[in-house]
């Protein structure tokens, strides 16, 4: 008879490319921030068919800590598919994204995860960001595209380090970039969001995957999407139910009294 395991709790999910030198020391330190919390979690590595020695890392990881999982695409399919991909493949009520560059820091994991006691989506925020200037300079720009078109204002759509309520994504479609515009669409769903100030690091460990065209011009290409998408959107209604049906009562039959038999007349005599 085969055993099914129950859920963890909390699935920590890690898009990886290329990404060999930080998988396990990234691995340790969400093992160390989570040590002190009496709460069960898996930790997911998806790899989105890297070509250096990633995959062999995530099975090292593995290898020491059975709560490490790893999941692999046979093709390249970018961010947003890595991350969905873990998602779709975990149960846990509670999900948690972050990078595998090491630059979010898993020290941050106990304040995102002790936020979710007052609202449903945790958005991490890059107070003081360890980027060069294009990448800064990007942020700014999305950011400000992000209020003119969008009318919302989110500090740092760009931080992949999140902690949310599996619940948030009820009417979230897949797309590529949704990574980037999830905080954006779970609002506009009206779930509870806050944004909260975490530490950022500098690579010190492989190359980084973004530029101007695919960091910067494709967002403000999405955004116009977005904005299509949320003008499109049915909006939500109250629906009433008629109550249960009233089944009619049958008629009541009327009966015509039957005439008295020959033997039961009584005849009266003048």
């Amino acid at each position: 008879m085969k055993t099914t395991l129950a859920a963890a709790e909390i699935a920590i999910v890690v898009p990886v490319y290329n990404e060999e030198g930080n998988v396990l020391a990234l691995a340790e330190e969400i093992h160390s921030a989570m040590e002190h919390l009496p709460r069960s979690y898996e930790l997911v590595f998806v790899d989105d068919a890297s070509t250096d020695g990633t995959w062999e890392q995530i099975s090292t990881a593995r290898g020491r800590d059975e709560r490490v999982r790893g999941l692999r695409h046979e093709r390249n399919a970018g961010q947003s598919a890595a991350l969905w991909t873990g998602i779709t493949n975990t149960q846990s009520t509670i999900l948690v994204t972050l990078d595998g560059d090491r630059q979010n820091d898993p020290a941050d994991l106990p304040r995102l995860l002790e936020s979710l006691g007052k609202c449903d989506f945790v958005c991490g925020v890059r107070a003081k960001r360890h980027d060069n200037w294009l990448r800064r300079f990007s942020a700014k720009v999305a950011r400000s595209a992000r209020r003119s078109v969008l009318k919302v204002d989110f500090c740092d759509t760009g931080c992949a380090f999140r902690a949310f309520k599996r619940e948030c994504l009820d009417g979230i479609f897949p797309f590529n970039g949704v990574h980037r515009f999830l905080p954006v669409l779970v609002h506009a769903n009206g779930v509870m969001t806050t944004e909260i100030d975490i530490n950022h690091r500098p690579r010190v460990a492989g190359q980084s995957k973004y530029g101007l065209w695919n960091r910067l011009w494709r967002g403000i290409y999405d955004l116009f999407a977005i904005a299509w998408y949320q003008k499109r959107l049915l909006p939500k209604n109250n629906v009433t139910e008629l109550g249960p049906r009233r089944v009619a009562e049958p008629a009541r039959e009327r009966r015509t009294p039957e005439p008295a038999r020959d033997s039961e007349m009584h005849l009266v005599q003048p």
